[in-house]
């Protein structure tokens, strides 16, 4: 989940007054090998956001927004916020095999670890 911000300076009047959210993650599996998050992927969230004028923003089956009020009301506040139900969950039977599974963890440790070694040589380096 990405939140977006106005620099603001502060201020007794609360300026959030809408919280819009895209939510990419449901029945969106991605992986860091096998099925990496790709631009073509993200041309739905760019459309609805409306970077250049966020006032003709609609509200579309993925993004919606929540207004201050409503984020109030919810258990402390907390904005991991769901509305589509995840079909991967509904049935057990419909989960990849084990070995996939194990395959897609391994991938994704595999590709992290690639990535804190590179990291951490170039901080050796430094």
């Amino acid at each position: 989940m990405f939140f977006f911000f106005d620099r603001k300076p502060a201020s007794e009047k609360i300026w959030t007054e809408k919280l819009w959210i895209y939510d990419l993650r449901t029945n969106i599996h991605f992986t860091l090998k096998t099925n990496t998050l790709r631009f073509d992927d993200l041309r739905d969230f760019i459309s609805c956001y409306h970077a250049k004028n966020r006032f003709h923003r609609k509200e579309t089956e993925r993004f919606l927004s929540f207004t201050y009020a409503e984020l109030l009301q919810r258990d402390k506040v907390i904005l991991d916020i769901f509305w589509f139900k995840d079909e991967s969950l509904e049935d057990s039977e419909d989960l990849p095999d084990p070995e996939v599974l194990a395959r897609d963890i391994m991938e994704n440790f595999e590709s992290a670890l690639e990535q804190f070694s590179s990291i951490y040589t170039e901080l050796e380096g430094k």
